[in-house]
């Protein structure tokens, strides 16, 4: 894939050692982690500061820390931020949530070399886990946060953080999926994507108005593809044939999992432009895909779209 998986630690890519057990300048605005490491019990997600980071990398002793480095002028930021919290808050205290302001703390956006955002790391025990950059489909973030769980696993970090006023067995308390969608979720969760794919189709032939289904079955569709992939030879490949329906496709499909969603429309337009109208219709079916992983409402996909009608009329 074209985002790094969990397990690739950054010992020497990034220096976090002046950040390390620095007092907090003053009260945070937001809720932070506790100078005695522990985070605070209303809150899964908070905002921290180069001030305040020893804090969270005392935390990570304990439970997995995902940070994510954002900005307020970002639009993938802002369609990320609310993907993580959701699926931070749905794992139950198993990992939490540090928000970074590049722009408001520089320290830390050099640290972790940022050079294009938004970029999500993470920590465990102190340590830097690259995890990926840009805006990835939901179904990608449950399976990077799967694989962190079980690197943390492997380094002893396996505490949770409760949340405030939910009892111990919040987790089976929880509104139930439906059936079939639990299934390819745990299949997800298993790396089982074939499966997955099986459980949403089902839960289509049942339901063919399941939205959440067709956006599920887009996205782990996407992920099986990738899988396979190796991203200088997809692109190499690509280069060679301009007008290589497969090779295109694969690129595409990389750029898409890897968060540079433009440039996965943009390339498949321009293949659509470039082809015999006799030869469009599988670029057009692949764009109505990737349009569904990304979501109708997205800016992205309502200006893709508009191009696509253009060239079709």
């Amino acid at each position: 894939m074209s985002t790094p998986a969990p397990g690739a630690v950054m010992r020497g890519a990034v220096d976090l050692s002046s950040l390390r057990n620095r007092p907090a300048a003053g009260q945070p605005a937001s809720p932070a982690p506790s100078a005695d490491g522990q985070a605070p019990a209303s809150r899964l997600v908070f905002d921290v500061t180069d001030a305040d980071f020893g804090q969270v990398l005392e935390l990570s002793k304990t439970v997995p820390v995902v940070v994510d480095l954002w900005a307020d002028w970002c639009g993938p930021c802002k369609q990320l931020s609310p993907v993580l919290e959701k699926v931070i808050t749905e794992l139950g205290g198993r990992l939490v949530l540090a928000k970074v302001d590049v722009d408001a703390n520089p320290q830390l956006a050099q640290s972790f070399r940022a050079q294009s955002i938004p970029l999500v790391v993470a920590l465990v025990a102190g340590q830097p886990v690259q995890l990926f950059t840009g805006a990835v489909p939901e179904v990608q973030v449950r399976e990077v946060f799967t694989q962190l769980l079980q690197l943390a696993a492997q380094h002893g970090v396996t505490g949770t953080v409760p949340m405030e006023g939910a009892p111990a067995d919040a987790e089976q308390q929880a509104p139930a999926l439906p059936p079939l969608h639990q299934a390819a979720f745990d299949a997800i969760e298993a790396g089982d994507y074939s499966a997955a794919a099986t459980a949403y189709e089902q839960a289509l032939t049942e339901n063919p108005r399941d939205e959440d289904a067709k956006a599920g079955l887009a996205q782990v569709q996407l992920l099986a593809r990738v899988q396979r992939l190796d991203l200088a030879e997809a692109r190499a490949a690509a280069a060679a044939g301009p007008t290589d329906i497969a090779a295109q496709f694969d690129v595409a499909d990389l750029d898409l999992a890897g968060g540079h969603v433009d440039d996965a429309f943009a390339r498949l337009l321009d293949l659509f432009a470039a082809l015999p109208a006799d030869e469009r219709a599988p670029v057009r079916e692949r764009l109505l895909e990737l349009f569904g992983v990304v979501g109708d409402a997205d800016s992205r996909v309502i200006r893709a779209r508009g191009r696509l009608a253009s060239l079709l009329f």
